[in-house]
């Protein structure tokens, strides 16, 4: 067993390493961000707990005109000063407590990032209540089981989608009393059911409640204690039923301090002149991090994307500093620089491929050094900037971005290694829903491409000998809800958590995650591989979205593979072959040939026992709805196996032997 444990001090951060990029003389240098704004004495009725209910009340009495947060109404970004989200926060918190919620209670919120949801969440948190985050594309059964589970009481809901899901498994949810409704169109005047409630009659019965008893918010926030939860996140679900996860005040109290206001991801730590842009689901800890914890502990502008599908444009407008974004995401990105190269004049693209090949030198040599930009690569750089990287950038909506990072889930070396090129500093990072996603993160200058970085100042780390990685600190969740035995097989006996992840030290610093524990694969030989490395390689090019390899207790591995629609179907358009739907083009057998090309370039770099032998193509896109995948996007293995079984049978036939399976020959 190794282990490791690291205990710097978390006021003294590491030293800052210098963008490679030139700075863009039009804007700010988003390498040199305002200090954070510390954090004043709070005279009573304050609490010494701290809570991100109370931080926002810190920034709302020392800088009540500062821009909090931006949303945009009828095409105009609307601004919202600290003064005006914490008094929103007090209205909707003494109609909370109107309508009955009690510390302990569980207020559920179904929407998409936006103002409300930060609101209805530290109103919660204030009344010393728990928020339950759902994610917005759960189905019916899903959110029944959810609210259920919980035990919610009030349900915040975005539109009349989200109320119909409450409406259809409301007799299924005992404990829920009341459902507040953000959008009334089409409900107010169509549906009768008593527990609907409109947001703006919220604010009504909080204003009221507020002016009959305006100490009633801040008397409960003074009772706060370290031990409050306050918040329940469900895990994804990908093996069983989600588990919803308690993390307490004084979990979140770690999190800020160790992640946001000591600097454990960025490089000098956030602060009010850094702008990032909401847009995973806030029910997620990751996006909860970057959206309300970096809000609150740093005092930094979130800027609301207007849709998961508005994202690449909302990134052109808002132009942020700080960026985050699951492996899902980055591969997206590069997937529409690829089509957009592809249809631009002979000239331009010749341009490109000339910067981006001199991209791929420059991040090859980062790589080498950490991420330490060395005179070749800045001179290199500055030039490309003028020619290539600056529009590039801009176009992609990173022109200023000085910190990116990927998690959530492992991401190919080689999406990693285009963004580095093009001078956007990428690091991945590592946590958890059960440790506040405290863990790992590779810090500027001492990058490992591939690994999930150090240990963050605090915590305590160490892999076992069967590889699974396990963490002790103050940010381990309290346990799972209502489920004892799930809590005590989190934990070993001597109380470190489970983090059911495998990995490996990398130079005796670094920690390289090789998979999922359930997700190791043993083949008929008795030869164990880890598919996500092989999966990520395979997602890495711009024409596959999906690679889930088969191979677990068989002669050989397979794939089932899901081709990028947009990009395959720029690519067939280029090539004069028409195609009607997303099966239509994946039964093209010149997209077999494309795919197939991609699993041999894939094969060249892995052992032959990590090879992908033969390939099936999906006929559709995976999804949620159909169980297929879960909020997070990620796949559910077992799910996917039997909704495919025939394809999967088909690509071990009795004759097959180990013969290739590419092209033409795929199933």
């Amino acid at each position: 067993m190794t282990e490791a444990g690291t205990t710097p001090s978390a006021t003294t951060p590491d030293p800052a390493t210098p963008d490679p990029a030139t700075p863009d003389p039009a804007t700010p240098d988003p390498a040199t961000p305002d200090p954070p704004t510390p954090d004043p004495a709070v005279p009573s009725p304050a609490t010494s707990v701290r809570t991100v209910a109370t931080r926002v009340r810190e920034r709302a009495r020392t800088t009540p005109d500062a821009v909090a947060m931006r949303e945009k109404d009828r095409g105009i970004w609307q601004e919202v000063t600290w003064a005006e989200y914490w008094d929103t926060v007090q209205t909707v918190a003494h109609g909370l407590l109107a309508l009955g919620v009690q510390p302990g209670d569980r207020v559920a919120i179904h929407a998409e990032n936006r103002r409300e949801w930060l609101y209805a969440d530290l109103a919660t948190v204030a009344l010393r209540a728990m928020t339950v985050g759902l994610y917005p594309t759960n189905p019916p059964a899903e959110v029944g089981y959810l609210l259920a589970h919980s035990g919610a009481r009030v349900l915040v809901a975005e539109d009349q989608e989200q109320v119909d899901k409450a409406l259809e498994v409301f007799d299924q949810c005992p404990e829920l009393h009341r459902i507040v409704y953000l959008e009334p169109r089409g409900i107010r005047r169509r549906y009768q059911h008593p527990a609907l409630l409109d947001w703006t009659e919220l604010l009504r019965i909080g204003t009221e409640h507020r002016a009959a008893e305006p100490g009633a918010v801040d008397g409960r926030m003074a009772k706060a204690t370290a031990e409050d939860i306050a918040t329940l996140i469900y895990t994804s679900g990908t093996t069983g039923p989600p588990k919803g996860a308690m993390l307490s005040v004084a979990n979140v109290d770690f999190a800020i301090r160790t992640l946001v206001q000591s600097g454990g991801f960025t490089d000098p730590p956030p602060g009010p002149a850094d702008v990032l842009l909401s847009y995973l689901p806030l029910c997620h800890v990751a996006e909860r991090i970057f959206t309300t914890w970096f809000n609150a502990g740093a005092g930094v502008q979130i800027a609301f994307a207007e849709s998961i599908d508005t994202v690449q444009a909302n990134l052109r407008e808002v132009q942020p500093t700080i960026l985050f974004g699951v492996p899902r995401i980055w591969e997206k990105i590069l997937a529409g620089v690829t089509i957009r190269l592809a249809n631009t004049s002979p000239v331009k693209r010749w341009n490109a491929r000339l910067w981006l090949g001199i991209a791929d030198r420059i991040a090859g040599t980062l790589i080498r050094t950490g991420g330490r930009p060395t005179a070749g690569t800045r001179l290199a750089y500055g030039i490309g900037w003028l020619f290539c990287y600056r529009a590039l950038r801009a176009r992609i909506g990173m022109r200023r971005v000085r910190y990116a990072a990927s998690g959530a889930a492992p991401i190919a070396p080689d999406v990693l290694r285009f963004f580095m090129g093009i001078g956007i500093r990428m690091h991945e990072v590592y946590g958890m829903t059960e440790n506040t996603a405290v863990a790992t993160a590779n810090r500027p200058g001492r990058i490992r491409l591939g690994t999930v970085g150090e240990p963050q100042p605090g915590i305590e780390l160490r892999i076992e000998a069967t590889g699974e990685i396990l963490t002790r600190h103050p940010g381990v969740f309290t346990g799972y809800y209502r489920d004892p035995v799930a809590t005590a097989a989190a934990f070993t006996d001597d109380g470190w958590l489970r983090t059911g992840d495998i990995g490996e030290w990398v130079d005796g610093t670094h920690v390289r995650i090789t998979d999922r524990a359930r997700d190791i694969m043993i083949t008929a030989g008795g030869k164990n591989v880890a598919p996500s490395e092989i999966e990520n390689a395979l997602k890495a090019s711009p024409y596959l979205k999906e690679a889930i390899l088969v191979g677990d207790r068989r002669p050989y591995l397979t794939a089932l593979i899901g081709i990028e629609l947009e990009t395959v179907g720029e690519w067939a358009q280029r090539r004069g072959l028409p195609y009607t739907t997303y099966r239509d083009l994946s039964e093209k057998p010149e997209v077999r040939t494309l795919v197939g090309e991609v699993v041999e370039a894939v094969n060249a770099r892995h052992a032959p026992v990590e090879q992908v032998r033969r390939f099936a193509l999906l006929p559709k896109e995976l999804d949620h709805v159909d169980g297929e995948l879960t909020a997070t996007q990620k796949v559910r293995r077992s799910a996917v196996a039997d909704r495919f079984a025939e394809l999967v049978e088909a690509l071990y036939p009795p004759s097959a032997g180990s013969r290739s399976g590419h092209g033409g020959e795929a199933a």
